[in-house]
């Protein structure tokens, strides 16, 4: 009996295959996250050096940081208006590019705010 189910078992289970790998499909959407991640970056550059003007003329951190922010937010949806292929990002592709514009942003205004001499 044991013999029985045993053998049912192992026909039962089919052996694994990979799936065919769609190279061309895989090179598009690398090149299509790279123009999303240099837009991502030059957001970044611009919020962060907007930022630091505004703190340069003088305004309170609290001005210059939803500034900033409001930037950041502009720049996804502005990459979703540049790119025609966004609609095929994943959330976590969103998440990764945010986050490389909040950070980036954040480290150029503090290295900005802390090499100008008028601060």
């Amino acid at each position: 009996m044991a013999k029985k189910a045993r053998k049912k078992m192992e026909e039962a289970a089919p052996p694994f295959e990979f799936p065919v790998f769609d190279e061309p499909g895989f090179v598009w959407k690398e090149l299509e996250m790279t123009s999303a991640t240099i837009l991502a970056g030059l957001f970044a550059v611009i919020s962060g050096v907007a930022s630091w003007g505004i703190r340069l003329a003088g305004l309170m951190w609290y001005v210059s940081f939803p500034v900033g922010l409001a930037g950041i937010i502009a720049g996804m949806f502005a990459i979703q208006r540049f790119r025609d292929a966004s609609h095929l990002y994943t959330k976590g592709d969103w998440a990764g590019l945010f986050v490389l514009s909040f950070f980036g942003w954040l480290a150029l205004w503090f290295v900005l705010v802390n090499v100008s001499p008028t601060l």
